[in-house]
């Protein structure tokens, strides 16, 4: 049976819910104060909180550099786009093809 993109809407919210659950009991369990201290800020955070926060800077240490990448492909992209009609397009290395057949997958 086939899905709906509705379907796997539901899903993904079914699955959202349930990890923001595992968190919050996480942050519950995790009462106990911390002494916190990034760049030059001091706090007092519960453990979970802390830790929470640790991994969203993380993954957003992690983002900046691939949204960066992205952004770079795309406009490379757009360049390509918008060569010169009739002139051979760059290889992989930004130098012309020589006519060798590349196949993904």
């Amino acid at each position: 049976m086939k899905r709906s993109r509705i379907g796997e809407l539901w899903v993904v919210a079914v699955v959202f819910a349930i990890v923001l659950l595992l968190l919050m009991i996480f942050v519950l369990q995790n009462g106990q104060r911390a002494e916190v201290t990034f760049l030059g800020a001091h706090a007092a955070l519960p453990v979970g909180v802390a830790l929470l926060l640790a991994a969203i800077i993380g993954v957003l240490l992690v983002a900046l550099p691939g949204t960066a990448r992205i952004v770079q492909l795309r406009m490379r992209q757009r360049r390509r786009a918008t060569a010169v009609p009739g002139s051979p397009a760059p290889g992989p290395t930004g130098s012309p093809t020589t006519g060798a057949v590349h196949r993904e997958g």
